[in-house]
């Protein structure tokens, strides 16, 4: 039987069942807590967060979820809805690839705050997930796990959830991802998980990490905003990701400057480039940023149409000057706009995973029908279409 074209959020509680039978079944007795982070989608500002740039993501009615429980053993047992792989281990015994796998992002969380002081030395937890985020799709399921895994070590140890206990946790992850599992991740995805709000994008300045929300309103213009995964998993942790953010460090110790945001004449700093590879790609994130603070000037004058324009020059600059974009892709993107859509990207860190297309309501079923149509000409795999609805953060279930 082939999966449903259409993947709909199904309700916190649902989800939370999901984790809270598992951890029964697994560990016995209840949890101490369980707390959902959803997904996110970057509405524009791709592969800018590690330049320092501007982003404007928002969260996706999609979470995970995770009932966890304290031990006082120094010991961590995780397992998942998802798949049959558990993990056990010492927390004390974590580093750099160890744990490798889904475990690694839980795990990382732990050992973060406690080398950062805020989790006692010999803190463990045994921690059961369940998730509605699809993995692998580009729509931050990672930095759900993460969040979602550190407020409940927040919430079990008597810790500040509210906004400054947030962004002490966001770092955490942050750290995770980046020591533990090996992925040079910004901070976007986390950040968004844990501060956005219902209706809103996350305008986030990733250099200060000043953040503000953002009014996003697709429906006041009779519009929907489709989220296409393409069902071609992406992995940062293989690469290329990696490489990207490495092009950008050595082009900003080149030029001289902390960040690309420091750059104030784009073709100087271009011509300046000593490698001749790092062109595009610093003409891409310089680009894009500029690109955010055009999409939240037309927002804030709720001209929700003009921003189609603005995502499809961001997939164009993303596929030819980054080059982080795929085959499908490329595919879902062309085929929503034959359809219809007012504009599309692909969206996330790329080489597979989701694109995005801003579409007028009546026109949604005919790019959905496109989409699959052009998927399954080019023997692509069949695409899955999710509900792109500003939604709530990080919550205690």
């Amino acid at each position: 039987m082939t999966a449903p074209s259409r993947v709909e959020p199904a309700h916190d509680l649902t989800v939370a069942a999901g984790a809270e039978a598992l951890f029964r079944s697994t560990f016995g007795g209840a949890a101490d807590c369980v707390w959902a982070a959803p997904g996110r989608v970057n509405l524009i500002g791709e592969h800018v967060d590690y330049a320092g740039g501007l982003v404007l993501p928002f969260a996706l009615p999609y979470v995970t979820v995770v009932a966890s429980r304290i031990r006082n053993d120094d010991l961590m047992r995780c397992v998942s809805t998802h798949t049959t792989d558990r993990w056990q281990g010492a927390v004390s015994e974590v580093a750099p690839g160890r744990p490798s796998g889904w475990a690694a992002y839980l795990a990382g969380v732990l050992w973060a705050l406690r080398e950062s002081g805020i989790a006692p030395a010999g803190t463990g937890f045994d921690v059961a997930v369940h998730s509605t985020v699809p993995v692998g799709s580009g729509l931050s399921s990672s930095a759900a796990l993460e969040c979602a895994f550190a407020l409940a070590v927040a919430d079990s140890l008597g810790l500040p959830t509210n906004t400054d206990g947030r962004r002490t946790l966001i770092d955490a992850c942050i750290r995770a991802e980046n020591e533990i599992v090996g992925a040079a991740t910004g901070g976007m995805d986390q950040s968004v998980a844990m501060l956005a709000r219902p209706g809103h994008a996350l305008l986030l300045d990733c250099r200060s990490g000043d953040s503000r929300l953002v009014p996003l309103d697709f429906a006041s213009a009779g519009a929907q905003l489709l989220v296409m995964d393409t069902n071609a998993p992406h992995k940062l942790a293989d690469g290329q990701y990696g490489a990207r953010r490495a092009t950008i460090e050595r082009a900003c110790a080149n030029l001289g400057v902390d960040t690309l945001r420091d750059i104030r004449d784009v073709d100087g700093a271009l011509a300046a480039l000593t490698v001749p590879q790092s062109v595009p790609r610093v003409r891409h994130v310089l680009a894009e940023i500029r690109r955010v603070v055009e999409v939240t000037e037309l927002l804030a004058q709720n001209r929700i149409a003009d921003i189609g324009d603005v995502l499809t020059r961001s997939h164009r600059s993303l596929r030819d000057d980054y080059e982080v974009s795929s085959v499908e892709l490329d595919c879902a993107v062309e085929a929503a706009l034959d359809a219809g859509a007012w504009g599309a990207r692909m969206t996330g860190g790329g080489f597979g995973g989701s694109a995005i297309a801003l579409v007028p309501v009546d026109r949604v079923e005919d790019v959905v029908a496109h989409v699959l149509h052009r998927a399954a000409s080019a023997s692509l795999p069949t695409p899955q279409f999710l509900s792109a609805t500003p939604s709530s953060a990080a919550r205690r279930l």
